[in-house]
């Protein structure tokens, strides 16, 4: 079992990108798996990760606050000024700046925690920079809005609490308690539980691309030029911020998939209730949320492997 969850780790970039692609070729295929499970899928892979954490690892975040500051302002700082950055050198129109703003100006999404978690990041740290964010959402997230647009969003302040919980901290918390007291049996599972998140991704972005294979086929290519900048800029950013302040790997690669991934599902929920007169407002959400999951994967290889070379540079010394 644990060679087949190292195969599947190993190649899950390339896995995604398939179902990715099959999704969007012949949605068909994948309509099978409904929206409606995407926030059961994330729960799973919090709960997953739950069983392999300890309270004493949250204990780190509050003893080191600075970091997880410094990667919450990060979030709201760089985020939204490169979503409005590329958007006017790109010369989109109005309905996707509006899009492409609103996945700038919403927090980190729950789906970090779990690239963090496979990047063997800091973990702790990562959940608890998207619990804050999400926290911090409802008033920022229509303040930026406004700032960047001139235009009003409402947002769901209740619903947005209610997720956080649901989907991050009942789970893990049922996790670190089940550890807790039945470590020994949850030792023996840890091993399978990094194939278990891929496969939770996998189900996460036939779902999302298959249900809007037809608004992503439709936009110019130029819309997917602007997603992967504002993707990749965003982790080159988050990483150039941990070594600004001299973190350890395990947090630069925490900052690094914090701020580079964004809770893109609550993006395009927004640009629906927010702006119903713009159609086109949902579509950078939506390729957002296909496009993060392929990166993050790629990332999560990249970053594994940092973690390989500085082990065989510590074993030579």
């Amino acid at each position: 079992m644990k060679k087949a969850s190292d195969l599947i780790g190993k190649y899950m970039a390339i896995i995604v990108l398939i179902i990715a692609a099959l999704a969007l070729l012949v949605p068909k295929t994948c309509l099978w798996i409904q929206t409606g499970w995407i926030n059961y899928l994330l729960m799973i892979i919090m709960f997953g990760m739950g069983l392999t954490m300890k309270l004493s690892d949250f204990a780190v975040v509050f003893k080191r606050p600075k970091d997880v500051i410094i990667g919450c302002l990060a979030q709201f700082i760089v985020m939204p000024a490169l979503a409005f950055s590329l958007g006017k050198v790109f010369g989109l129109n109005n309905e996707l700046l509006v899009g492409v703003i609103l996945v700038g100006t919403c927090p980190g999404g729950t789906s970090s925690n779990v690239i963090t978690y496979l990047s063997k990041g800091d973990t702790a740290m990562s959940v608890g920079m998207t619990s804050i964010n999400t926290l911090l959402a409802p008033f920022l997230t229509p303040a930026l809005t406004y700032l960047y647009l001139r235009t009003s969003v409402n947002v769901d302040v209740k619903a947005m609490f209610i997720s956080i919980i649901q989907v991050v901290i009942i789970p893990i918390g049922l996790g670190i308690i089940i550890n807790r007291f039945f470590g020994k049996y949850t030792e023996k599972v840890k091993d399978i539980l990094p194939s278990v998140s891929v496969i939770a991704i996998c189900l996460i972005v036939a779902s999302v691309v298959s249900h809007n294979s037809e608004k992503i086929l439709s936009t110019g290519a130029i819309i997917f030029v602007i997603v992967i900048l504002h993707n990749l800029l965003g982790y080159l950013v988050g990483f150039l911020i941990g070594l600004i302040f001299k973190m350890d790997l395990p947090r630069k690669k925490a900052v690094s998939i914090e701020i580079g991934m964004q809770n893109s599902g609550l993006a395009t929920s927004l640009a629906g209730s927010a702006f119903p007169d713009l159609a086109m407002a949902t579509v950078p959400g939506a390729i957002f949320s296909v496009w993060h999951n392929i990166s993050g994967a790629v990332l999560a290889g990249i970053f594994r492997r940092f973690e390989k070379n500085e082990k065989s540079s510590e074993s030579d010394t």
